[in-house]
This record gives C-alpha cells, structure tokens and sequence, in this order.
C-alpha cells in the first residue's frame, strides 16, 4: 500500500502550526534532511535547549488533534497491520525502511510516534531499538530469544528460525545475527561475522568440506586476499593443521598439527600395540598428503621408533 508521507506530514500534520514550530518539527524528525539536535536548532535560533524542546511540545500537541484525519487514520491502521503480522514487535530500521522506504523513513517515525498504539524501546546492550504495539510481545521476544541461543549452543552450528519463530524477535537480539545464506547463530561465530581474512578462510574451508591449498582458499575469499597474506594467517591460527605441501585442513575435522614423525608418533601412541608399517602408512596417510616413501623414511628413524621381532613398530622410549 502506497502513501503520499510528504502530503500527511505537512499539508495534513504540520499545516496551521506556527512557522517556528514547523521549522522546530521538521528538523528534530527529519522531515526535510538530516534530523538535528536541540542544541543545534537552538543555536540557529539563539534560544536555549529548553525552550526548543517546549516549542516542539507546544507543536506536537497541536499536531496530535489532528490525528483523526481519515488520511492519518489509514496510514497507522496499516501501520498496526504491518505490526501485527511481524509478532507485534519490529526492529526500528527495518520497519522504517519497510514502511517507508530510504526517503521517507524520518516521516514513518514522526508518525509512529505520534500514533497512540506505538511504543518504542531504546537500544539496550542486549537489544536492537524496535517498536510495538503490544508491551507484553517484548517478553515473548526474549523467551524466543533464549530458547533459540540455547538450542544454538547445544547444536554448535548456524541453524535456520523454526517456523512457529517469528524471524521479528530474533532481529532485536544483538546476540544473534543471520548470514547471507539466511542461517541464523551466535554474533561471535566466524560463521555468522567473520572477521579479517582468517575468518574468511575458515569459511571457505566449511564450505568446500576439504583439504585445500592456500591458494585456492585465496581465491575462495575473493580479490582482496593475497595468496601469501592468506598463507601467513593460516600459519598463524591453531583451527588451520598443514597436511602438505602448501595445503592446509581444518583440526576440527580431525587433524592434529606436527610434521609426519610426530603424526607417526601420535598414529602408533593411539593405537596402545605394536603395528605393522601398511597400518602406519594408512593411517598417517590419512592425516599427511605426502608420498609413502616419506612416512617410511620417517619411520626408520631409530630415534623415535623401534621395529620388533615381528616387524612391528611402537615409540621408543625417552
């Protein structure tokens, strides 16, 4: 539904009002720009902040009578129906911009709050700044808002909103945010907001489910990332284990950092007994992409390892 905000605000609204509160009201909302301060005005019209404030008092009293106009009527009838079908409860800049677009978004709050069935909460630490027309929603916002942080704990991974969730309580939470891909989880998740290029990196490897080399995780993150820039953080980050050359995995997928003797080392300790050089082979050729004939030559290596009578192999001991 389409509405002429100009036409409501200032021929229907601000219409009759003296010049100066006019002037006052359009600048505090933004009616005709930015939104201003009171000091700011205040200065332009040498008064005090005070008497700023009680010459848009004054002026929005006289607007408030004029609400009744069928024109104003319509406009917050669609507003509460907009409300009602988001939960009762909506984030400030996405109902704004819903409502009213980048041009007349300043008009949609000047109307909001003159309406009587509109309230707004200020942004707090834990919550976005939103409006609604029912009080109480707020507490089944946060309900809403535990349970799905707990269910994204307990799961350990982006999920999308259940569908008896509205999407409108999750949005004023500013410990939940969404990806571009629409799942939802934690604000500290690189997955949910990634930050600099090991993030990223970490991203492209959830992504493509394999090893790669760190060029091909360079060019997944686009043409920002220098290859070598990418290289050096994945050096640097413990979730990045090297299994070859130049190729990297992510430990959570099981990977152990160490060169090949100590994934020897690590491959005979977690196996409690002696075993042959095929098992060996299997198993560390599953943590290293390197030729056989390395882990072998690794595993000669009288230092570290002992061969029995059998042609078995454990660790020596220190």
């Amino acid at each position: 539904m389409k509405f002429n905000f100009q036409t409501i605000c200032h021929s229907n609204l601000l219409k009759d009002l003296s010049a100066r509160q006019e002037d006052v009201i359009s600048r505090r909302f933004g009616l005709k720009g930015n939104r201003e301060t009171l000091e700011s005005i205040g200065r332009n019209y040498d008064l005090t902040r005070e008497r700023v404030r009680q010459i848009e008092e004054d002026g929005l009293r006289g607007v408030s009578k004029k609400l009744k106009n069928p024109q104003c009527e319509n406009v917050l009838h669609y507003f509460v129906k907009n409300l009602k079908a988001a939960g009762s409860l909506r984030k400030e800049d996405l109902l704004l911009y819903e409502l009213g677009g980048e041009k007349f978004k300043n008009h949609v709050f000047f109307l909001l709050t003159l309406g009587e069935p509109f309230q707004r909460f200020s942004e707090t630490q834990d919550f976005h700044a939103f409006w609604t027309i029912d009080k109480n929603s707020l507490k089944t916002a946060q309900k809403n808002i535990n349970t799905f942080i707990s269910e994204l704990k307990k799961r350990k991974k982006t999920l999308l909103l259940p569908s008896n969730m509205p999407a409108s309580h999750i949005e004023i939470s500013k410990d939940i945010l969404r990806n571009p891909e629409g799942f939802y989880g934690l604000k500290d998740w690189p997955e949910i907001n990634p930050r600099g290029i090991k993030d990223k990196a970490y991203l492209v490897f959830k992504k493509e489910k394999k090893p790669l080399h760190f060029i091909q995780v360079a060019r997944g993150i686009g043409k920002d990332a220098l290859p070598q820039t990418v290289h050096n953080e994945l050096i640097r980050d413990q979730r990045f284990v090297l299994v070859g050359r130049g190729l990297y995995a992510l430990e959570e997928w099981g990977y152990f950092p160490g060169i090949v003797r100590e994934v020897i080392a690590n491959t005979l300790r977690a196996s409690n007994k002696p075993i042959n050089k095929e098992q060996v082979l299997k198993e560390v050729l599953k943590q290293r992409q390197v030729k056989p004939s390395t882990v072998l030559l690794n595993l000669q290596n009288k230092r570290y390892f002992i061969k029995d009578s059998q042609g078995k192999y454990t660790i020596r001991k220190a």
